[in-house]
């Protein structure tokens, strides 16, 4: 019981670094474990967390404005994604990028060249539907390894000049020492986006480190590290913003998408 209290309230302080968070694959049919979630998230007595959908947004600091599940029915090429994107459009007050749309990943292992090469359709889409060129795709690519070689990598559309990947290929994105992969990308799409990210603040937030943790209890929270960008604002004093992203963080729930401006919370 020790040990899993130990893990919740890690879990719950690697939540409370942000402002918004997307989860998926939860199994929970009645939301008791979300409510759960929530109701602890809120019971530091600072700003309050709305369930929408499966996103929690803190209200102050970030406006879900749209929302859309992308229809994998092209003439041709129907059922490209094993999970269809969810797409997510935001505002940020306080950001230098203020509208931004957000597209969470994750591939189906064996597909990962196919599905990440079709997320260029899925941003073809955006522009035409909403308008919007800011975009920042994120999340378990299962871009390293025998799932995506390096030379597999080069050929996908979202590899253009267009796309910026953020996080090196050399960098391991996973809580295991089994494997040393970059699993786990953050990708943003035009100038715009990337010149409102703080340079090369890209990076894992490797949990169990800072939570001192065992090997065995780190793989409790989860095998992923969330991966997070710093995203620039607009006065100096605001506390930066973060896009973050982690697959399986706790089972059950398990989270899979974070963007979230950053907060100091003493849960």
């Amino acid at each position: 019981m020790l040990i899993m209290t130990c893990c919740v309230d890690c879990f719950l302080q690697i939540l409370s670094r942000y402002s918004v968070v997307v989860v998926l694959e939860v199994v929970d049919k009645d939301d008791d474990a979300m409510n759960i979630l929530l109701d602890e998230l809120n019971s530091n007595g600072k700003t309050l967390l709305h369930l929408c959908v499966s996103i929690c947004v803190r209200e102050n600091e970030v406006t879900l404005v749209d929302q859309y599940q992308y229809e994998d029915d092209q003439a041709g090429d129907e059922d490209a994604f094993a999970r269809e994107p969810f797409i997510l459009h935001f505002n940020c007050s306080t950001a230098v990028v203020k509208d931004m749309v957000l597209i969470p990943v994750h591939t189906k292992p064996q597909d990962a060249w196919k599905e990440l090469d079709e997320l260029h359709d899925v941003v073809e889409f955006i522009k035409e539907r909403w308008g919007i060129k800011n975009i920042i795709i994120l999340g378990d690519f299962n871009a390293d390894g025998r799932y995506l070689s390096k030379k597999e990598k080069k050929m996908i559309r979202i590899c253009s000049p267009c796309y910026h990947w953020l996080i090196d290929d050399d960098v391991d994105t996973t809580a295991s020492n089994s494997n040393d992969h970059t699993y786990d990308r953050i990708v943003v799409y035009g100038k715009t986006m990337l010149n409102g990210t703080v340079p090369k603040s890209a990076k894992p937030f490797n949990f169990q480190r800072a939570f001192r943790l065992s090997k065995k209890n780190a793989l409790r929270i989860s095998d992923h590290y969330p991966v997070e960008v710093e995203l620039k604002t607009q006065k100096k004093g605001n506390d930066p913003l973060y896009c973050a992203f982690t697959l399986s963080l706790l089972s059950p729930p398990s989270l899979c998408v974070f963007l979230q401006p950053h907060m100091h919370l003493n849960l």
